[in-house]
């Protein structure tokens, strides 16, 4: 491997592994594959990376299910070749849609059980119930933005970062009118 490219590959290596998305090995794979002018059987890829086929197979196929890279055939040959993904668009709107929008709706559900556990509390924690619902009123009204914002990006809508800005004033509004 040249100095130019393994500068990139050990550079997306780095970032990949901080990404929570890839590990650093894929995303030295898929910096070597974005750099190649043709596809590349698994073999090669074993080889120029010092990893196992068995290894290589493995990471492409993360990748494969993130659209980073595809499997392609190439003619006269039996064996799996690889390209990388160049429409960044798509790889984000799956990293959106797949990743972040996940997590978000995580913390909506999170939220729901918890303001249905604390209305059906009874006792003296009544200032305490009251806090705590309007924090977890904000926070919904916030992530639900979000979540509406990445659902437009998915769909290649354009969304507008005031959006959320409103919705989080809105939600502290409305907190403070119930206090």
């Amino acid at each position: 491997m040249d100095r130019s490219t393994a500068i990139f590959v050990d550079g997306l290596g780095a970032a990949a592994a901080t990404s929570g998305i890839l590990d650093q090995l894929q995303g030295r794979f898929f910096a070597l594959l974005y750099l190649q002018p043709r596809p590349i059987a698994l073999e090669d890829l074993a080889a120029e990376l010092g990893q196992s086929k068995s290894n290589v197979s493995v990471n492409i196929r993360g990748l494969v299910e993130w659209h980073l890279v595809r499997r392609t055939r190439v003619a006269d040959s039996r064996k799996d070749h690889y390209e990388a993904a160049t429409d960044f668009w798509r790889v984000m709107q799956e990293i959106m849609e797949r990743r972040f929008r996940w997590n978000l709706r995580q913390v909506l559900a999170a939220a729901a059980e918890t303001a249905r556990a604390v209305g059906e509390e009874r006792g003296p924690r009544r200032t305490e119930r009251v806090f705590i619902e309007r924090r977890l009123e904000a926070l919904r009204a916030f992530f639900a933005a979000v979540d509406a914002g990445i659902g437009a990006f998915a769909q290649g809508k354009s969304f507008a970062p005031e959006t959320v800005q409103n919705v989080f004033r809105l939600g502290a509004r409305r907190a403070a009118e119930r206090s």
